[in-house]
């Protein structure tokens, strides 16, 4: 009798410990490694007493254990990898799905992405924390496995709900979700069939046909289009454009009168010449530039934050909800904020002719223009003009206006800090922000590329300051004491030698030396490059693929210092209405300017972890807002000619930008007269008849075709003859 048989008919009728359960359960998936099975079938096979909501239970423990893989419809299967020993490669990271369906797992602990085939997702969805197993490597590439997800990115879902007398289910919009939603009808909200809405998951495990179960949040029928995609982006990247009633009734609570008390507790600085400088859209304004003589003939430039901290208290409803969003998402036609507009536009923000709570940084300047003092604390200031860039540069250029001296004064000393920063080794790389006018109802009527002046870099190079003396400060008190105080660093590591030997090549292939010998020759190249693809329209293509190289900039209390900056010690403190970061950096600055203060270094790491992961979910956010709105100001263009630069090639087609706009579509190889192949490095496309190549880089007069929203795609023709 064979070793399955006697364990069957051992079990059979008894009703198993969980842990019985979990033996035999492995020992029946060993003997089918290629089966699935679900709780029933399970039962069935093994002829034991449990009912199916005990070895579900067990089922999903196995899961969590790595020890089985879920699959859709409650079905499991042996995790063959976890069979394999010690040396299986098993590890956590964030699914970076492509909209073909596959995707990239990046895992801290291995420097390349893991590619994941679609078939391996196993139901996780972008966004999502998974465990993977590395099952084998293509070149230095690992592929793998999904074989659990760990934490879902979202439980919101912007989809159409289909309405029965019985029961009802949303059938997501997002493409890489494959499964309906069940919603049972007392949970409609309202909603009818055919309705947009935004369903939110309240259990991934149970419900008719094994569905996720969920209930609608919000009817969004009526609303444009275009409306209606911006909150499908913010929703299908874990984001909220409302805050809970709790949340709001807290921050509508907050007091917004200034205590005589509260004031006489800071460093009162309302008679310094004091301004801020921002976007002509901006409402938010978190920070604020101050400037002034002193009788000894030295400057004094003060850099001054909104004291979100003040009102926002650890283990409120507020503080809650601003460390769940972690940051603000700026979508091209709205912002989903971090705090309630009467904390980010009003209580916080440092407006003009109004006394505000602030958290400053001041700095002494002698006349040679070095740093001579710095002080930090909680101060009380007030902003006698509010300048837009445009304003500021204005004044800057035509030496007429407000504030004229101080505005110049101040923009030599940023000049002076810009060289000093250069010099030491930061990278001069910008990427080009795309930006659009809209119309009264939200539709691009224009698009083009922010040019940044000196009103810009001047209150760049000062918030710089800031945040780098900040971590300064802390650093060099704990080694005062001999022990490290944790603390909120920016951190961005030096770029991946892998990935800077494979761009040097490819550079090359553009008659472009990239020396990547030294840390130093490595931002000297990028420097050089950055200057010459002003010059030489050809290399423009490389900066993007430059910044890939470099290393994804992250929130750490492991401070290796910032590579792209130059800075060994760095963090952010600047921007507290919209990044939690901050708020946390405001927090642990003021309790260590008091004495000394240690956060336990392990709990403030999982804070900057869940906050690094928002961040890359809010730009992903911002992405597909602008890409979205591309697509809208195409749709009005198509027929149009544009001249373009090839950006890109896959095996159907090339990738073209469109250098008025930057929009990018593409022409796929089917449409051209000739057939082309591309050739080894994808640095270009070869006529397989004439010999005609296709280069990245090349400049082509392209005609729009078509612009589709749905898919979020642009065709082009190429003119050839033109």
């Amino acid at each position: 009798m064979s070793r399955k048989k006697k364990t069957s008919k051992s079990v059979k009728g008894k009703k198993l410990t969980p842990k019985e359960l979990k033996r035999h359960i492995l020992f029946l998936l060993k003997a089918n490694p290629k089966k699935r099975f679900n709780a029933k079938q399970i039962i069935k096979k093994l002829k034991i007493a449990n009912n199916s909501p005990a070895v579900q239970s067990v089922l999903g423990s196995m899961a969590k254990e790595n020890k089985i893989i879920a699959l859709a419809d409650y079905e499991y299967r042996l995790n063959k990898y976890a069979t394999k020993g010690p040396n299986v490669e098993a590890y956590e990271g964030i699914v970076d799905m492509a909209r073909s369906g596959i995707a990239f797992i990046t895992c801290e602990d291995l420097t390349q992405d893991v590619f994941v085939s679609q078939k391996n997702l196993n139901s996780a969805l972008n966004g999502d924390r998974v465990k993977v197993v590395v099952t084998h490597r293509r070149g230095r590439r690992p592929e793998g496995v999904i074989t659990a997800v760990v934490e879902r990115a979202t439980d919101n879902f912007i989809g159409t709900i289909h309405v029965s007398k019985k029961y009802a289910f949303v059938i997501p919009d997002i493409s890489n979700m494959h499964q309906d939603i069940f919603v049972p009808i007392r949970s409609l909200n309202e909603a009818t069939h055919g309705d947009k809405v935004v369903v939110k998951v309240v259990d991934w495990s149970e419900g008719e046909n094994k569905n996720p179960v969920g209930k609608v949040q919000t009817i969004l029928s009526g609303t444009s289009k275009s409306d209606v995609a911006m909150k499908t982006i913010l929703v299908n990247n874990g984001f909220d454009w409302v805050f809970p009633d709790e949340v709001v009734a807290e921050a509508d609570a907050l007091p917004t009168e200034m205590t005589e008390e509260e004031i006489a507790k800071r460093r009162d600085m309302r008679d310094v010449v004091t301004f801020t400088i921002d976007p002509d859209t901006a409402r938010d304004f978190d920070d604020a530039l101050s400037i002034r003589w002193l009788d000894n003939g030295n400057c004094e430039i003060g850099v001054h934050i909104a004291d979100v901290s003040h009102y926002v208290k650890p283990g409120s409803a507020l503080d809650n909800e601003a460390y769940f969003r972690s940051t603000s998402v700026y979508l091209v036609d709205r912002v989903a904020p971090m705090l309630p507009e009467n904390l980010s536009n009003g209580l916080c923000s440092l407006r003009p002719n109004e006394d505000k709570f602030t958290f400053s940084a001041v700095f002494e300047f002698d006349k040679n223009d070095k740093i001579v003092g710095r002080w930090f604390g909680r101060t009380v200031t007030h902003s006698d003009r509010r300048f837009t860039y445009e304003e500021a540069q204005e004044v800057l250029e035509t030496g007429k206006g407000d504030f004229v001296n101080e505005l110049k004064f101040i923009n030599r000393l940023a000049k002076k800090l810009r060289v000093d920063k250069f010099k030491n080794g930061a990278i001069a790389f910008e990427a080009e922000e795309v930006k659009f006018r809209l119309d009264d109802e939200g539709k691009p009527v224009s698009v083009y590329v922010k040019k940044r002046k000196d009103a810009h870099l001047l209150i760049e190079d000062f918030m710089l300051l800031a945040n780098k003396e900040v971590a300064t400060f802390i650093i060099e008190k704990g080694k005062k004491v001999d022990k490290e105080i944790p603390y909120v660093y920016r951190i961005h590591d030096s770029p991946d030698p892998g990935k800077l030997a494979d761009f040097a090549i490819f550079a090359s292939g553009f008659e472009y030396n990239i020396d990547v010998s030294t840390p130093k020759s490595i931002s000297n190249s990028f420097n050089r490059l950055a200057k010459d693809a002003k010059e030489r329209d050809d290399l423009k293509i490389l900066e993007p693929m430059a910044i890939r190289c470099m290393s994804k900039a992250e929130y750490s209390t492991n401070n290796i210092g910032h590579y792209g900056l130059a800075f060994p010690n760095y963090t952010h403190f600047t921007s507290p209405i919209r990044r939690y970061s901050d708020v946390l950096v405001h927090r642990l600055l003021a309790k260590n300017l008091e004495d000394i203060h240690r956060m336990k270094k392990d709990e403030l790491e999982t804070l900057c972890k869940h906050i690094s992961k928002q961040e890359r979910k809010a730009m992903s956010a911002e992405r597909e807002s602008v890409k979205y709105k591309q697509v809208e100001f195409l749709q009005d263009q198509v027929g149009e000619i544009f001249k373009g630069i090839v950006s890109g090639m896959i095996e159907r087609g090339i990738f073209v930008e469109l250098t008025a706009n930057k929009c990018e579509g593409f022409i796929p190889f089917d449409t051209l007269d000739e057939r082309y192949v591309i050739q080894e490095g994808r640095l270009k496309a070869k006529s397989v008849s004439s010999g005609e190549e296709i280069k990245l880089g090349d400049a082509l007069t392209v005609k729009v075709i078509k612009a589709d929203l749905d898919k979020q795609q642009i065709e082009l023709q190429w003119l050839e003859d033109e």
